[in-house]
């Protein structure tokens, strides 16, 4: 008898697009974020998608001493893999963006396979006050606003994290040409499978969220990965659910989170983390499939464990 496919859950717990004047739920401060990615985890998230805030005004922070308050936290409390952005926020250099792996070294990182727009202007139009005068300086940047991934920045981050510090990655693919830059890089043998590949939908600038994408990105990286990669799915805004429900239909894993969405349902603000991941878990084990553990992700997706990291 064939085994049954295991479904890997990531949530990605507070990020860097939303900000606190759009949900009062939204983690900001390590406290927060700790308590919340714990509980995701005891929910059933395998992996944990984490930026930091800066715990006075809810901006987003590179700062690794920021990282260090909450890391051990939620190790010491969960066998959860530990996922860090690379991405960071807008604004970022890729110095500041790799300072916090660095000196974390965890098991998985993000990875963004290409340069893109990404605007979240439009956001603006939905609050007619902010409680930070950051909130929507920030969003209106993004109109002129190019979030750089370059092929030697790529290159960078695979040889000092991937190489350096035995990190795998979730490589976060927002539109088709993003997938044929990781074949690239596969080509070259400077990544490895098997590969976490994430598509995305739904941002502005990257390819949209209609059911044809989701196939095609399907289609596309079975073509040049064959069975070398672990596919999963991310579903902007109110497009989560749903995309991510169809994707793991068909073969995929998912992931939620307060950064990718902040609503559980139509007009309803999620109140927490793990309010998304119970939905998902839900609504996938009503579909009789199977939710991976921590161990069992390890085990998909080749981690080093988490008694290699350095927190």
């Amino acid at each position: 008898m064939a085994q049954a496919r295991k479904v890997i859950i990531t949530c990605a717990v507070t990020g860097s697009i939303h900000t606190p004047t759009m949900s009062p739920y939204l983690p900001l401060t390590p406290e927060e974020i700790a308590k919340e990615s714990i509980a995701a985890a005891e929910a059933g998230a395998a992996i944990i998608h984490l930026h930091a805030r800066n715990p006075k005004d809810g901006s987003p922070t590179p700062d690794p001493a920021v990282f260090m308050q909450f890391l051990p936290r939620i190790k010491q409390a969960s066998d959860a893999v530990i996922n860090i952005t690379t991405g960071g926020g807008a604004g970022m250099s890729l110095e500041e963006r790799l300072a916090a792996p660095l000196r974390a070294k965890p098991e998985m990182c993000s990875l963004n396979m290409g340069s893109m727009n990404f605007g979240l202007y439009p956001l603006l139009g939905k609050y007619k006050t902010f409680k930070h005068e950051w909130e929507p300086a920030r969003l209106e940047a993004s109109r002129d606003y190019i979030f750089r991934n370059t092929f030697k920045d790529i290159e960078r981050v695979l040889k000092d994290l991937g190489e350096g510090c035995g990190t795998r990655f979730e490589f976060e693919c927002y539109d088709v040409g993003h997938l044929y830059n990781l074949a690239h890089f596969l080509d070259r043998k400077l990544v490895k499978p098997p590969l976490f590949v994430q598509t995305i939908f739904g941002i502005l600038g990257g390819i949209g969220p209609e059911p044809q994408n989701l196939a095609f990105m399907r289609e596309t990286a079975n073509r040049l990965f064959g069975d070398q990669y672990q596919w999963s799915i991310l579903g902007a805004g109110r497009h989560q659910m749903n995309l991510i429900t169809m994707g793991a239909i068909m073969g995929g894993n998912v992931r939620v989170g307060l950064e990718d969405s902040l609503y559980l349902g139509k007009g309803q603000l999620a109140k927490s983390n793990a309010d998304q991941v119970t939905r998902i878990r839900t609504i996938l084990e009503n579909l009789s499939l199977e939710i991976a553990t921590p161990t069992e992700a390890r085990a998909l997706l080749d981690l080093k464990g988490g008694d290699q990291v350095a927190f």
